[in-house]
């Protein structure tokens, strides 16, 4: 049971330490937060809160540990990236009753999506590290890719570890040290990752942790003159907060943040597949992910064929107790952003929207839990306010277009950028219309995810890229040695 990881993490005192220079150390502070568990709304752990005390010895301890750390080879930097992948990999049932506590996701999209991809990034992040050439050479010039130094990484609550490990492998990769900061609303999993790393073998100062609100630790992460580079994702008030504080250091800010991703089914879509697949990826994670495809794209004149496919799809879903393995959609992960949903879904109503499905409140039979009713909306003009804000639930709208240009020009008509599905039977005019799209990542006809293609945002959703080689690369400077002589081609 999950409640034994906290019975766990509270009796070897890890929910009152930070993770600093190889040690469990106390926090400088009292401050703690209130982990609730959001299938009930009951406190179930008091967790430490950092402060700026904190992450001064946090950097202090990575500023020590980069000298060194700097000048491992590639392959000693994969080997420890590897036996940390084995033991999430061992490891990943207490991860996954982990993650399903504290954020709520079913138990079952834990086991098979959460944790899984979250090891993935790491035995990417190893292969990089070994196939990557860090030096190069232009006639007598060496062009040298190295660490960029100590990395402040800022990570959020929907997708905990995957989050985690996309940021830390691929910082580990390139031979940075690192801070992170996970969101204080899913520290379970973060402090069980932190067990790993140790046992996985870092050197001191490699790898620390302190927990804190973004406003406490994140900012003064963020203001460090000693820290290099912040990589943040989240909204895009908080991005922007970020880069804010970071500016007058003039470090580096990668930010992965906000989307509002279209979903866009061609006039000869397979309707009956292509329907039941935009419902469940707008909604997979309960709808809580920055580049889900929540607005439907569709041809006016097969509207309400879309509605009942739609309204098919949803119902077939079971909101519930995310320990039930039955479950498939558990409760949004806490109580502001149940609020907020239940703001926009009224929000939809009073713009004049029209519900294919679901609506206010909690679905029948659950009276305590953030429980959202799985919801689509229908009728949705471009310019509403739920089809141009995130609304990070499990709430869809479905727009009617009249041409493929108004439909391109609809996609694009946010501020956002992150994210986009295009669909149907004619591959060429598929990827004529993805090659219009303003977006970092364009997915046509479903495609399984890959942990090495480049994602990250145009426009609001962010700047710098995440995953493979594109991800290693954020945490790189490059340093041009002239004068450094022919050398040559190595064999291969």
């Amino acid at each position: 049971m999950s409640s034994t990881i906290v019975d766990r993490l509270a009796g070897d005192r890890r929910l009152d330490r930070f993770y600093i220079d190889g040690q469990w150390l106390p926090p400088a502070g009292q401050d703690r937060c209130t982990l609730v568990d959001p299938s009930t709304e009951q406190p179930v752990a008091q967790i430490a809160m950092g402060d700026e005390t904190d992450v001064a010895r946090a950097v202090a301890a990575a500023r020590r540990a980069f000298a060194s750390w700097s000048l491992t080879s590639a392959r000693q930097r994969a080997a420890l990236l590897d036996r940390l992948h084995a033991l999430v990999v061992e490891r990943a049932e207490p991860f996954a009753q982990a993650i399903s506590q504290e954020m709520g996701c079913a138990i079952s999209v834990a086991r098979a999506a959460q944790v899984p991809v979250a090891a993935e990034h790491l035995r990417e992040a190893r292969d990089v590290a070994l196939r990557y050439d860090f030096v190069t050479h232009r006639g007598s010039t060496a062009v040298v890719r190295e660490a960029i130094g100590v990395c402040g990484l800022i990570t959020p609550w929907n997708w905990p570890l995957y989050q985690i490990t996309a940021k830390v492998g691929p910082a580990l990769a390139a031979g940075c040290t690192v801070v992170l900061k996970p969101s204080e609303l899913s520290p379970l999993s973060a402090l069980l990752f932190a067990e790993a790393v140790h046992d996985a073998g870092v050197a001191a100062g490699v790898f620390n942790l302190v927990q804190g609100t973004g406003s406490e630790v994140g900012a003064a992460l963020s203001m460090h003159a000693d820290v290099d580079m912040i990589s943040i994702t989240g909204s895009t008030r908080a991005g922007v907060l970020v880069a804010q504080a970071a500016a007058p250091t003039v470090k580096r800010v990668a930010q992965e943040l906000g989307g509002k991703s279209p979903n866009l089914i061609l006039p000869d879509a397979d309707l009956a597949h292509a329907i039941p697949a935009a419902v469940a990826a707008g909604m997979r994670n309960v709808g809580q992910s920055c580049s889900a495809p929540t607005r439907i794209l569709v041809p006016r004149e097969r509207l309400a064929e879309v509605e009942q496919l739609a309204r098919e799809a949803a119902a077939a879903f079971v909101v519930g107790d995310p320990r039930s393995p039955r479950t498939t959609h558990g409760p949004v992960a806490n109580r502001a952003q149940f609020l907020r949903v239940q703001a926009m879904i009224e929000a939809g109503i009073r713009e004049g929207a029209r519900l294919v499905c679901g609506g206010p409140g909690r679905p029948q039979g659950l009276e305590r839990g953030y429980y959202v009713r799985p919801t689509v909306f229908s009728d949705v003009q471009p310019r509403m306010s739920i089809a141009q804000d995130e609304i990070f639930g499990p709430v869809l709208v479905i727009l009617a277009y009249d041409s493929v240009d108004e439909a391109v020009a609809i996609a694009n008509g946010t501020v956002y950028g992150l994210g986009a599905h295009v669909q149907g039977r004619d591959l060429a005019a598929a990827r004529a219309v993805a090659a219009r799209i303003r977006s970092g990542q364009v997915h046509i006809n479903n495609p399984p995810w890959r942990p090495d293609v480049p994602f990250g945002g145009y426009k609001r959703s962010g700047n710098g890229r995440e995953f493979g080689v594109e991800g290693m690369e954020e945490f790189l400077e490059t340093k041009a040695i002239l004068g450094y002589g022919e050398v040559e081609a190595p064999a291969r």
